[in-house]
């Protein structure tokens, strides 16, 4: 038998097509003795780096046992143009290309093989990657390529008869890549009669083969054989069948849908020379092409991009004149004070490690520009001249980073940050994560916040023992984020900048479903196996199918289902789980490259985040690998809150004329911190939630160290150090220290270590750790390395002993280190966020309504979140109003009244042109005085859609016309919009007329006015759903106002809390109101009619499911719009059931529940806390609002211990939302409703 290697082979970086993890196919080869193989996905190289580091670890085995390490070749199936050339892409011939085989020999190959991928990408793509001939002809050297399936050119035109034209692909194939052109065999002869499979490609594949050996001899060609491997083993042909149809959309049973031959599983050696043991030359060749090809490696160092140094300040030639080698060796191999210089074994290792005397250069050039900004910035941050102490800092932090060869990082993060900053308009962060403790990055721009005001330790950003990069995060303003990448594009290059890309794969729960769609398993019974799934499974278990098996009876139970599409969905879900599924776009990650970034790795293309209906570059490799290759990563973040902050400075500069500066408000702001006392804290960042707010009240912060502390602590773990850490700011708990001696680093967080800084500079005055030494241990504590913490124990104990302290204390520290320090938290991220999060609360804490009418706008798209601000604005006594013409903005704005106007752009079907249109005109001649104005003002500039909308939703309700009135026909059909539309385009054109004519400006126009009719006033409800329908909320008034009390006083559930059966369970009986929003209806398994229907109330929407009889009988009164009161519950058949049955005892609506089940409204006066204002109000109220409901006033008499109650026997009231509204404002009334 002759020896064999694969070399055509497709992984699940094919995407939806091979279904091969990387890992197996290779574990696969090794076990069968192959010595190598290669991966050739379809017109991508997504997993060639995947591959290569797989095999470098398994070689590192290898190696150790003595074998020979397994070769790992790099390609792709490449498509190639069959028109004129890639750039052809209006043709039917363009839509596709021929197969090409194409394998890297050594790494000049690699390099060639990466340029055509890519340029097929950016360049070729038309419904796939394609290259052509040019290009294969310009990248040829150090490639091997080979025919292909039948797909490729050669047999193609062999099936179509075109054996000229066989004959001039061969003959072009080989002059261009001479002994490395092979012509490619397959067979794939399906035996199994009883297998659904292809079995048309055979016939052809022989035909083709027959051909291809004879022209094989004629021209002096080689021939290989492959098996076109889709799958791991013969045993995954239908799952690899399934994925097939995820990707046609086909379903398993459709006779019309893609089928393979399911002979494509990655066979042995012995399986294939079952096939080719005829042509044994096949095989051998295939072990010919392994030897032509060398094994390289695709890791490199950093790959720096070169920052552009004014030439004012000098050029690197300058310097390479300026400075020796010696120089340079003296000054990398020192300290920062040019002492303590390296042994000369360890400094020659130095430069070699950052490149040699070649790169030293650059580095010292680039290094010498970045202390000049540095202490420029120090300077005008510290006062000239720099403090001792902040000079010493930055030398030592300019030291690091020049030995490390970071410097020309360092300026160009600086430099688009200030760019964005200064030149842009792009509101920029003040810094995350560790970078804050920097003060060169301060100095620099980089960060806002001061590293020596809040104890921020350089080390924990950047250390001698560091390999990787330091890694500076940035936050930018949702919308400034795309111009920066722009700026830095236009800067460095665009082939030079790329995004990174990301893979999705088939998660467990997503596996399910599509396997179950493709075997029809109905919805429902998908997605309840889904369901059953717990978020985490028990012991720490991996979340993967063969594990929610083991911990989920109903998947067991479909797994041995006497169903055979629910067994198939079990059985190939578990083959499919984690399959590439997709890709994407990294939501941060960018690279800047000094080369064209094809140089170095695959580039593709993906739609541009940023800029709709652009491509945009991205590297085939993706964040866990891509730094390995040497490109440099930086992380642009987009961060909401920035735009929000951003947009409440400029509502605060439109509306009260004030400029203000962010970064320089007061930190000791009273008003703020009296928001964070009282836990308003709704709508700010990071400490918004409900136990945030619970602990803030408790903590009641008085200084910006306490915000850090417990931005800190509120996360798993830390969080159950809160209730101590307030009860000793509080003075309820004494505050004490293991050692006097570390209140020093301690006593900002009242003797509780909550930072991991607090560790490491511990570390160093208890035990004299270096600065690389108490990083080290920050980290392998973070990370639970035990055995690295293990080896630092006694070096902490004896350099604590030699310090004078007591062993057994020390041993007590260390223990409560390695319980805490795992989630101690960056003290640098804690503060850079505390301080963002600051700014929002001082914004609301001084101009509320622009600060919630700045977030409003921003999250205008989610009506919850609306809601609950809404709510929020009535409890900070902000009215919220719905779009008016005079006041509306195109967002949310703030009219003079403070109170917030919705914006005219958040109206469905507003166009932003009619938008702004009408607030250019509104702002350029003043208000508009009537709807006749408005037209007159505006002629054709405003559409009929947008008189609509703005009617329905209440912006010409200032006006004066009731909303109706617009939509009311008269005799010719024609609404009171059309007839405003016309007269308006009539007077605007017949003004522009007489303007322009030789009489113009004598008359005024004189054009009939058109009159609304009056007509029947829409139903409250009516008017507020068509409102809603624009809106996305009801504004000027909730459709349950009038049904208010029924919903505070009768209901003892929220429709919301409908989602959490489970916790309903318990309750005997539930009560619940609100309006039907939305039903659906559908039929059972059975067959029988069922409804699921949407209820909202005021404080969100749940849902009730109801069949058979229920539905038959509940459903007639369940219509949408209908306000309803529901008695219901929530039952198990047997305790342990996961099974929650819904039943419903009872429907009314509301009215008949207000009309019929309450009494009486009793109203309680205490004269003391009342005047005659009050009481002449509580009148007035009373007359305006006739009923059937009985009234009683119970009023308190001073000195005596029972109140006096006493009943209306002339008054009646209806409790309408008017009159409840009034007696929930008014803090003089206290009112009880009693029922029957």
């Amino acid at each position: 038998m002759e020896d064999f290697i694969h070399l055509h082979v497709h992984t699940y970086y094919s995407i939806l097509d091979g279904q091969s993890k990387i890992k197996n196919l290779v574990d696969k080869a090794i076990a069968d003795g192959q010595r190598g193989m290669a991966i050739t996905d379809h017109g991508d190289m997504f997993g060639i780096k995947e591959f290569h580091d797989y095999v470098a670890g398994v070689n590192k085995s290898r190696m150790k046992e003595g074998l020979e390490p397994f070769k790992p070749i790099f390609g792709c199936e490449m498509y190639v143009a069959r028109g004129e050339g890639k750039d052809s892409k209006a043709l039917e011939v363009d839509r596709g290309g021929y197969h090409l085989i194409v394998l890297a020999k050594n790494e000049n190959g690699y390099r060639n093989l990466i340029k055509l991928v890519s340029n097929a990408w950016i360049d070729g793509y038309y419904y796939r990657p394609r290259t052509d001939r040019a290009d294969l002809e310009r990248y040829h050297r150090d490639l091997i390529v080979c025919s292909a399936c039948i797909a490729g050119e050669v047999p193609s035109k062999i099936l179509r008869d075109d054996i000229a034209g066989a004959r001039e692909a061969i003959e072009w194939h080989k002059r261009v890549f001479g002994d490395d052109y092979y012509l490619e065999l397959q067979r794939h002869e399906v035996k199994d009669p009883s297998v659904r499979a292809n079995r048309e490609t055979f016939p052809l594949q022989q035909k083709a083969n027959r051909v291809m050996m004879e022209l094989a001899q004629e021209y002096g060609i080689k021939v290989i054989c492959t098996n076109d491997a889709h799958f791991v083993d013969k045993e995954n042909a239908e799952a690899h069948d399934h994925l097939l149809c995820l990707s046609t959309g086909k379903d398993i049973d459709d006779p019309t849908r893609m089928l393979y031959s399911k002979q494509e599983w990655f066979k042995t050696k012995e399986e294939m020379w079952d096939i080719f043991s005829d042509v044994p030359q096949a095989m051998a060749n295939t072990i010919e092409i392994l030897d032509k090809v060398e094994t390289y490696n695709l890791d490199n160092d950093p790959i720096m991009p070169f920052f552009p140094i004014p030439e004012d300040f000098g050029t690197e030639e300058e310097w390479r004149r300026k400075f020796t080698e010696r120089q340079l060796y003296d000054e990398f191999t020192s300290d920062e004070n040019g002492e303590n210089q390296l042994p000369p074994d360890e400094g020659a290792r130095k430069i070699a490690k950052l490149g040699g005397y070649d790169k030293l250069y650059r580095i010292k050039f680039e290094a010498d520009y970045l202390a000049e900004l540095a202490y420029a910035g120090a300077k005008s941050k510290y006062g000239d001249p720099v403090p001792a102490d902040v000079a010493e800092r930055v030398n030592y932090e300019l030291h690091i980073m020049k030995t490390m060869g970071f410097p020309g990082y360092f300026l160009i993060v600086q430099d688009f940050i200030n760019s964005a900053r200064n030149k842009l308009g792009v509101m920029v962060g003040p810094g995350r994560g560790s970078a804050a403790g920097s003060v060169v990055a301060y100095c620099l721009g980089i960060t806002k916040i001061n590293h020596l005001k809040y104890d921020l330790l350089f080390e924990r950003f950047l250390n001698p023992d560091r390999i990787s990069l330091p890694d500076i995060d940035t936050d930018f303003d949702d919308d400034g984020r795309g111009r920066v990448l722009k700026w830095v594009m236009d800067k460095y290059g665009h082939e030079n900048c790329a995004h990174i890309i990301t893979y999705s794969s088939m998660a467990t729960k997503n596996s399910l479903k599509d396997v179950a769609r493709v075997e029809k398993v109905p919805l429902n019974t998908a997605n309840a196996l889904c369901k059953a799934i717990p978020d985490r499974l028990p012991d720490g278990m991996k979340m993967n199918l063969p594990n929610a098996i083991k911990c989920t009876p109903e998947l067991r139970e479909a797994e041995v289902s006497q169903d055979e599409s629910l067994r198939n969905t079990i059985k190939y879900a578990k083959m499919l789980e984690g399959t590439v599924r997709g890709t994407g776009i990294h939501a941060c990650g960018f690279i800047i490259c000094r080369d064209p970034i094809s140089d170095h790795v695959p580039v593709s293309t993906a739609d541009d985040p940023d800029f709709r209906d652009t491509k945009t570059n991205c590297t085939q490799y993706d964040g866990h690998v891509i730094e390995s290759t040497g490109l440099i990563k930086m992380d642009f973040l987009g961060l909401k809150t920035l735009s929000e902050l951003k947009e409440a400075v400029a509502n605060v500069k439109q509306t009260r004329g004030i400029d203000i500066d962010l970064d320089n408000i007061p930190i000791d702001d009273p008003a703020t911190y009296r928001l964070y006392q009282e836990g308003r804290t709704i709508g700010t960042f990071q400490f918004e939630s409900a136990g945030m707010q619970k602990y803030l009240r408790q903590l009641k912060p008085t200084v910006f160290e306490d915000l850090i502390a417990m931005n800190a602590l509120y996360r798993p773990g830390p969080m159950d150090y809160i209730p101590s850490f307030i009860a000793r700011k509080s003075g309820r708990e004494p505050i004490a220290y293991d050692i006097p001696c570390m209140e020093k680093y301690l006593k900002g967080t009242y003797g509780i270590t909550v930072y991991q800084e607090q560790v490491m500079l511990l570390s160093r005055q208890l035990a004299d750790f270096t600065r690389g030494e108490s990083d080290a241990l920050r980290k392998a504590m973070g990370k639970k390395k035990k055995d690295i913490v293990d080896a630092m124990k006694p070096k902490f104990i004896e350099g604590g002993k030699k310090n004078g302290h007591d062993p057994k204390v020390l041993e007590k520290i260390w223990s409560d280190w390695e319980k805490f320090a795992s989630y101690a938290f960056n003290k640098s991220h804690a503060a850079c966020y505390s301080w963002v999060a600051f700014q929002t609360a001082y914004l609301k804490a001084n101009y509320p309504a622009e600060y919630m009418a700045a977030i409003m706008s921003r999250r205008k798209d989610d009506i919850k979140e609306i809601t609950k601000l809404m709510d929020e604005c009535k409890a900070m006594g902000i009215h919220t109003l719905g779009p008016d013409i005079n006041e509306s903005y195109e967002k949310f704005g703030v009219n003079k009244k403070g109170e917030i106007r919705f914006g005219m752009g958040g109206v469905k079907g507003m166009g932003e042109a009619a938008a702004k249109a009408i607030i250019g005109e509104r702002e350029k001649n003043g208000p508009y005085k009537t709807i006749y104005d408005f037209a007159e003002r505006l002629g054709a500039k405003v559409n009929r859609k947008a008189y609509e909308v703005l009617a329905l939703s209440g912006g010409f309700d200032s006006f004066g016309i009731r909303r109706e009135e617009f939509f009311a026909a008269g005799a010719r059909g024609e609404t009171f919009i059309d007839t405003i539309m016309r007269y308006g385009q009539s007077y605007f054109t017949a003004k522009q007329e007489m303007a322009n004519s030789l009489f113009g400006g004598f008359d005024e126009v004189d054009i009939m006015r058109p009159v609304p009719l009056k007509t029947e006033p829409w139903s409250n409800i009516e008017r507020l759903n068509k409102e809603r329908e624009l809106v996305g909320i009801y504004i000027s008034a909730h459709p349950l106002d009038d049904h208010a009390v029924v919903l505070r006083k009768m209901c003892n559930t929220h429709c919301a809390e409908l989602e959490d059966k489970e916790s309903l369970v318990e309750r005997k009986e539930l009560t619940f109101g609100g309006i039907v929003t939305n039903v659906r209806t559908r039929f059972d398994k059975k067959g029988n009619p069922c409804g699921f229907v949407t209820i909202e109330d005021y404080e969100g929407a749940g849902e009730m499911p109801l069949f058979g009889e229920q539905w038959a009988k509940w459903s007639g009164i369940l219509q949408m719009g209908s306000p309803v009161f529901v008695n219901a519950r929530f039952s198990k058949p047997f305790p342990n059931s996961k099974f929650v049955r819904f039943d419903i005892s009872n429907i009314q609506l509301l009215s008949t529940v207000k009309e019929t089940l309450i009494d009486h409204i009793t109203i309680s006066l205490r004269p003391s806390e009342i005047d005659s204002e009050s009481v002449e109000d509580l009148c007035s109220m009373i007359d305006e609002s006739p009923g059937k409901t009985d009234l009683y006033l119970k009023i308190h008499i001073p000195g005596s211990t029972t109140p006096m109650t006493l009943r209306s026997s002339k008054k009646r009231v209806e409790l309408s939302s008017r009159l409840i509204s009034f007696l929930d404002d008014n803090g003089s009334f206290e009112y009880d409703i009693a029922t029957k």
